[in-house]
């Protein structure tokens, strides 16, 4: 039906005989021409439709999104009436013949314009939204990031192995999706929430390389950068060590960053540990885009004479660089947004021409104030923050003003993507609302050698064989080195809480295989659709999915969740209990 893309015409196809296939994306009438906007997934291109052709009388017909066919031939636009703003801007195609393949209802939104329709709108009418050039940006660029993935791993070894999605539940902090069996009334099976224990298996079972494109599934709240299904690059070796993993992903990341932007990134990428993410960034998933750390000065702080410093368990400062004249409602933004991250309150230092301004200004004296300055490498100009608090509290709470900065001031530029590895996080931690120890990622995670014999005594002194990969403040993978000897597996849960008989009803099938020489293994899975989304440019995974969910789980184009007839519900033994009205 079609020769050519409209989107892929140029200047050296003028004089062919082309046919096209699209949608009209706009229409105008002046008179005697007809021009239509022709689109297909690959770009525009401009149709003219004369009197003396048959195409003109149908050209007056069709209206935008009417399916159509045009055969015509390529020419050069007249100098004046070249358009740069499209591919195609050099050429047009003087129609001969325009069939109607199929016309089109007055859409709920305009395609060629929808940016600013409401996102229920476009996710009832997803056929639609998906249509428009950026939800098609963003699916080609998904689908070269999947093609590169798979083309780098096979080159490194690794084989593709496909994971069941029906198994039982083996509880790793998310709620499960439940799936009933009609086979085995009572018993049922779970969608897995990731592929973690089937991946060990495999590496027990002498695989050594493996990777999915894996669909994962949680029931939990939803958030911008969360659905109920989802989908992991997932990744596992035997024989390795951390540097051996995190020089796979690198290399990994650095093809797909050429392959689908054309972008380099500089390699190796910045390790951090998770204390000093915390101390200089306030969140263990820093942008990097900019500077803007907090520096710890509670040595300095407790020699001013001010109770509130020198009681501090510590004292935390941002140093915002030439905003010492910072309107009295911005610095009031910026404290609110520390108390509501839990701060007790934050007071300012504005470094002025005429001399040091704001509430610390009477306490500080010259010599202090130089300390400080030296603290922080401040400088005229400058804003000074502080917040005095437990050190976690503090840091946290002038993070949630560097991100907002950040963005205030476009400090982060566009198309600039910053990575960074987080390393040595704890390995557990204590949850004070179940009364008990929990893990940090997750309870097969290996703690580090030297920190073994701390397990029983002082658990929360152990760090991990774990590791996170941040891109432009958002976390995009984590994994770890895993445990693989039962011995030990078998105390970590018992520090979780899980005893003996537990386990074996758990996870006793991993426990058994740990027994027929598991070799030491590790791996990592990225959250694809989080990083298609930051490389895309966009806020939310919603956008690059091809069909999402809303924020409350509902599929608003096919109606899902939906009710079933109570004939299915029989053969598979399930009564629905309806809630009680409150």
């Amino acid at each position: 039906m079609r020769t050519h893309w409209c989107g892929e015409l140029r200047p050296a196809h003028a004089g062919q005989r082309v046919a096209v296939c699209g949608w009209v994306h706009r229409r105008r009438d002046l008179g005697g021409l007809v021009f239509l906007d022709l689109r297909d997934r690959e770009g525009v291109v401009q149709v003219v439709c004369t009197p003396q052709q048959p195409a003109h009388a149908a050209a007056q017909q069709v209206r935008p999104e009417y399916v159509v066919r045009v055969v015509g031939e390529v020419v050069i636009r007249p100098p004046h009436t070249v358009n740069p703003k499209i591919a195609t801007g050099e050429v047009e195609i003087r129609a001969e013949t325009l069939e109607v393949l199929n016309p089109s209802r007055t859409p709920p939104f305009e395609v060629a314009d929808g940016d600013d329709v409401d996102e229920s709108v476009r996710l009832r009418y997803r056929y639609l939204d998906l249509r428009r050039e950026r939800m098609q940006r963003n699916l080609r660029l998904r689908h070269r990031l999947a093609k590169a993935t798979r083309d780098f791993l096979d080159r490194e070894g690794f084989w593709e192995v496909e994971t069941p999605h029906l198994i039982r539940a083996t509880p790793e902090g998310a709620r499960d999706f439940l799936v009933p069996s009609r086979l085995h009334p009572g018993k049922f099976y779970v969608l897995p929430q990731s592929p973690q224990l089937l991946k060990q298996i495999l590496m027990v079972a002498g695989v050594e390389r493996y990777f999915q494109l894996a669909r994962c599934f949680r029931d939990e709240d939803l958030r911008a950068d969360r659905q109920p299904e989802f989908t992991q690059i997932d990744v596992e070796m035997s024989f390795v060590d951390r540097d051996d993993v995190l020089s796979l992903v690198e290399r990994l990341v650095g093809y797909l960053m050429r392959e689908a932007l054309g972008v380099d990134v500089p390699l190796p990428f910045p390790r951090l540990s998770y204390r000093d993410a915390l101390l200089r960034y306030g969140t263990d998933k820093p942008d990097l885009r900019y500077g803007l750390t907090i520096d710890d000065v509670t040595e300095v702080a407790k020699a001013a004479e001010l109770r509130l410093f020198r009681e501090a368990e510590a004292v935390r400062c941002l140093r915002i660089p030439q905003a010492a004249s910072a309107s009295r409602r911005e610095v009031e933004q910026w404290v609110t947004l520390a108390v509501e991250a839990g701060a007790p309150g934050v007071l300012h230092l504005a470094l002025q021409p005429d001399g040091p301004k704001g509430p610390l200004a009477k306490h500080l004296t010259d010599g202090l104030l130089d300390s400080m300055r030296a603290a922080t490498g401040a400088r005229e100009g400058d804003l000074l923050l502080f917040v005095a608090a437990a050190g976690d509290v503090a840091s946290a709470a002038l993070g949630k003003i560097r991100q907002q900065v950040g963005a205030q001031r476009g400090l982060a530029r566009e198309g600039t993507f910053a990575y960074a590895w987080v390393v040595d996080f704890p390995l557990l931690e204590w949850d004070d609302q179940e009364g008990r120890y929990v893990a940090v990622h997750h309870p097969f995670t290996a703690p580090v050698d030297e920190d073994v014999d701390l397990l029983e005594s002082q658990p929360l002194r152990v760090r991990a064989k774990a590791y996170d990969l941040v891109l432009n403040g958002v976390e995009v993978a984590g994994g770890s080195i895993r445990i693989h000897r039962r011995e030990l597996q078998e105390r970590v849960f018992r520090l979780l809480g899980i005893g003996p008989e537990q386990a074996q009803e758990r996870f006793g099938f991993l426990l058994e295989a740990f027994q027929y020489g598991a070799p030491p293994h590790g791996g990592i899975a990225f959250g694809f659709d989080r990083l298609v989304m930051v490389l895309a440019g966009e806020d939310t995974i919603r956008d690059v999915i091809a069909f999402p969910k809303t924020a409350s789980a509902v599929d608003l184009m096919m109606g899902a969740p939906s009710e079933v007839d109570e004939a299915q519900l029989r053969e598979v033994h399930i009564a629905v209990r309806k809630p009680a009205a409150p």
